[in-house]
């Protein structure tokens, strides 16, 4: 990539002025720069429209070059980064995967010195650009394997980073941590043997136990969501760990961020309750712990069903999820479909409950949005209920 001539001024405004414009007619122009082929310009223009919500720093920077949108699809969300770096502490880190470089700038503001690894020469040198612009004096570079690296160089660190790459010769995405690039449970007695400290990041979809099957010294999982969707898995490795496992379940939005934390191990009881006056729905990352029982016993909450992992109570509490008020509780039942549910506007849950969404809608024509809410369930009686709720 000719990164000189793509970061000159007139190339700069060229994107800036056609950031908005139909890409697919755009493709079908002649290059108006010497030098610099449409389908360099139609990269950077492509990639930097993916990183204006995702990447709003690296948007809003002047002089900011970019890979194709798949480097862009691959990394880190801004608010994920920087939550991946407050876990972390020391002055020396290595990144062994760098790719774009969010994870290892966000690391730079915590750390002393930051070593980004990257197999590519050309992702490497637009990452050093960047932070150039970026004003990052902090972050080394180097090209090439970067277990092959800490292999020949006997340095020792205070955090190894890794986010494997998560698919096979095929292009076909894998889930197992053995499947993925580098093999991490293969290499950690190298990577121990250079830091007590790893940071792994991981699919969403990766199962917990398989996780841990595979790892050793695992000292706690963060589960972070962005917006009520679980975007990573993040496990901290301590050389020598053999305690309990700390679970946290994240989730960032633009108001606030909630926390729920548990121990892996530790079981938990919960109450039950029919409805009460108040109804809990956890967010993503709460369900993904699988630790419904702590839940109940953390904010102190009653379940409707063991299966339903919907809970309530009659004070409202501070909740890691949504909140509603209960209006109605109603049997399911065709008269109450007729009566209350036909043709009617509302936003429409199931939880523990036979039938999907969209066949409800479809049964009851009912429509999308409003400031109804139901919740379709089942109750400790094992009848199944619509709790008709407001939302708080």
């Amino acid at each position: 990539m000719k990164t000189e001539l793509l970061l000159s001024e007139e190339v700069q405004q060229y994107i800036l002025d056609n950031l908005d414009k139909d890409l697919t007619k755009l493709a079908f122009k002649k290059s108006p720069f010497e030098g610099i082929e449409m389908s360099e310009l139609l990269i950077q223009l492509e990639s930097k429209k993916k990183s204006k919500t995702k990447l709003p720093t690296w948007f809003k920077t002047n002089n900011i070059l970019f890979p194709r949108k798949l480097s862009i699809e691959q990394t880190s969300s801004e608010p994920c980064a920087a939550y991946k770096a407050s876990l972390i502490q020391g002055n020396t880190l290595i990144d062994l995967t760098g790719g774009f470089g969010i994870d290892s700038f966000y690391f730079s503001q915590k750390i002393k010195t930051v070593l980004h690894c990257e197999m590519q020469e050309g992702l490497s040198k637009i990452v050093a650009l960047n932070n150039q612009a970026l004003g990052v004096d902090n972050i080394e570079y180097y090209t090439g394997d970067s277990l092959s690296y800490l292999n020949a160089n006997n340095k020792d660190w205070d955090y190894i980073y890794v986010d494997p790459h998560r698919r096979n010769d095929a292009k076909e995405k894998v889930f197992f941590l053995s499947d993925c690039l580098p093999n991490v449970p293969e290499h950690l007695d190298l990577l121990f043997s250079r830091s007590s400290n790893i940071l792994i990041k991981t699919s969403p979809l990766l199962d917990l136990q398989a996780g841990i099957g595979e790892l050793k010294y695992v000292k706690s999982i963060h589960i972070v969501a962005l917006n009520n969707e679980v975007k990573e898995l993040l496990w901290i490795l301590e050389k020598g760990y053999k305690e309990n496992i700390e679970l946290v379940a994240i989730n960032i939005t633009k108001e606030d961020t909630h926390v729920f934390s548990t121990v892996l191990e530790q079981e938990a009881i919960s109450t039950f309750s029919i409805p009460l006056t108040y109804l809990y729905e956890p967010n993503a990352a709460i369900l993904k712990t699988g630790k419904f029982d702590a839940v109940s016993q953390y904010f102190n909450l009653a379940k409707l069903h063991p299966l339903s992992h919907l809970y309530t109570s009659d004070t409202l509490v501070g909740f890691s999820g949504r909140r509603f008020k209960i209006e109605q509780v109603l049997p399911y039942n065709k008269q109450t479909g007729k009566e209350y549910l036909l043709n009617l506007k509302a936003n429409v849950t199931t939880r523990n409950f036979p039938i999907k969404v969209e066949e409800i809608k479809k049964k009851w024509k009912m429509k999308d949005g409003g400031e109804v809410y139901l919740f379709f369930t089942t109750n400790l009686k094992d009848e199944r209920i619509i709790i008709l709720c407001s939302k708080l």
